[in-house]
């Protein structure tokens, strides 16, 4: 095994009911960075709602390789009110998601399923609304369902944060009943994407009032907070930007920083981030690079997308328009993407295509570092065989399939928290190479 860090981790209960109804939850993820949201949301509730208190568990797919987490998790799922899964593309683990929940979904009060691979979509279950009964659908969410059902990473997601913004010309070709209740799934998703604390508790709150008690208890939340689907951030920046115009005003106006780096002509670096580090506060490694590399004389340009193709934001940020008729010319020197993804695509499928295509506007080195996802800094440290073997296909080879070169782990993770914890030294080290 390479991970050793027990599930139990993440299991919360509220220190005391005090008349309150109890809702039970049970999730699993691909990604460690909505763990601290998620866990911060339950306390939350816990300690100041009147009506309702959460116990939670929850499990990152790699540890259900564990034949002892593997059957903590069906107990848990068996006694759960409510399932949520996001990101499960690993084809042996996501047979093993199913083969768990499957028996148990008609038990369960709702089921919520972010982009995974199909089997594990159609455990999807909220009120009327399932993907398996969209599958046969003939309405706008069926056909695109239809599309989608042999795609997933980037296609889906994407294809999904399009679906949203046209949520009400689809809803109009279901009843009454299904529409809000696929109007519920396509909310569930704008608080995940969303990712942040308050997003997260108002996604419980909001699946225990329709599903779970239906009314039964004093339940109010509020609609999602939305967040930009792509733009430029920085970790002083009051807000985040979506033009590098008002970025650059904003950048070349600070006063923390030596006038070289206000400089156009400066040595300046493309970052290539994602969004759910960002709204769910797990970015201590996205502060740490960028302050090295300012530190270092270089000006930054962090940029960020909410789905899985990043090919649009790099396009749109790090090429400048030039005179009619000829291509656009790149702003930056270097590009160090740390989403330790493919260009274009998640862990399931990738458009390398597409990446070098946009690549090739660049002209420019193109990095790609990586977070540790499935092991604890400690299990990486003192594992004979290195790198999770798993993360090696998905982070290593496959980013290089668009021209990306040297993998360097960025960044470790905390075993109790789930949060990124930034490698000095190998931060470092990813800028200096980046700089020549």
């Amino acid at each position: 095994m390479f991970t050793h860090v027990k599930p139990t981790v993440r299991h919360i209960v509220p220190e005391n009911l005090q008349g309150r109804s109890l809702m039970k939850v049970v999730y699993v993820v691909l990604e460690p960075q909505y763990q601290s949201a998620l866990s911060a949301a339950v306390r939350a509730i816990n300690k100041k709602n009147p009506n309702l208190a959460i116990e939670i568990s929850g499990y990152l797919i790699e540890e259900l390789r564990s034949p002892e987490n593997y059957e903590a998790f069906k107990r848990d799922v068996a006694d759960a009110n409510v399932f949520i899964a996001s990101l499960i593309f690993i084809e042996d683990l996501a047979e093993k998601v199913v083969a768990a929940v499957e028996p148990l979904r008609d038990s369960l009060d709702v089921a919520v399923v972010f982009p995974s691979m199909p089997g594990v979509m159609r455990l999807n279950k909220m009120g009327t609304f399932s993907m398996a009964q969209l599958g046969q659908s003939k309405s706008a969410i069926g056909e695109f369902m239809k599309k989608r059902k042999e795609k997933s990473g980037s296609s889906f997601q994407d294809g999904m944060l399009k679906l949203l913004q046209t949520l009400p010309k689809v809803l109009k070709y279901l009843p009454i009943d299904k529409a809000q209740d696929a109007r519920n799934f396509m909310l569930s998703f704008q608080y995940w994407l969303g990712g942040s604390q308050e997003n997260l508790e108002n996604f419980l709150l909001m699946l225990s009032q329709k599903y779970v008690f239906k009314g039964q208890e004093q339940l109010t939340f509020q609609e999602p907070v939305v967040y930009q689907d792509m733009g430029i951030w920085h970790p002083l920046a009051p807000s985040m930007f979506d033009d590098v115009k008002g970025y650059l005003n904003w950048y070349n106006a600070r006063t923390d920083i030596s006038s070289d780096l206000k400089d156009p002509l400066a040595l300046c670096i493309g970052l290539v981030l994602q969004r759910t580090h960002l709204v769910t506060g797990d970015d201590a490694h996205y502060v740490a690079i960028v302050q090295e590399f300012e530190a270092m004389g270089a000006r930054v340009i962090p940029i960020f997308a909410g789905g899985l193709d990043f090919s649009k934001p790099v396009e749109t940020f790090f090429l400048e328009v030039g005179p009619k008729g000829l291509a656009p010319l790149p702003i930056v020197d270097a590009v160090v993407s740390l989403t330790g993804f493919a260009l274009v695509g998640g862990p399931a499928k990738q458009d390398h295509p597409k990446a070098i295509e946009t690549l090739k506007k660049l002209n420019c080195p193109y990095m790609v570092a990586l977070p540790l996802v499935f092991q604890t800094t400690e299990e990486w440290e003192n594992s004979d065989l290195g790198l999770h073997p798993i993360q090696v296909a998905l982070q290593v080879a496959i980013p290089e399939l668009d021209g990306a070169i040297e993998p360097i782990i960025l960044s470790g993770r905390d075993g109790a928290t789930g949060k990124a914890i930034a490698l000095q030294d190998r931060v470092e080290t990813i800028s200096q190479r980046a700089m020549k």
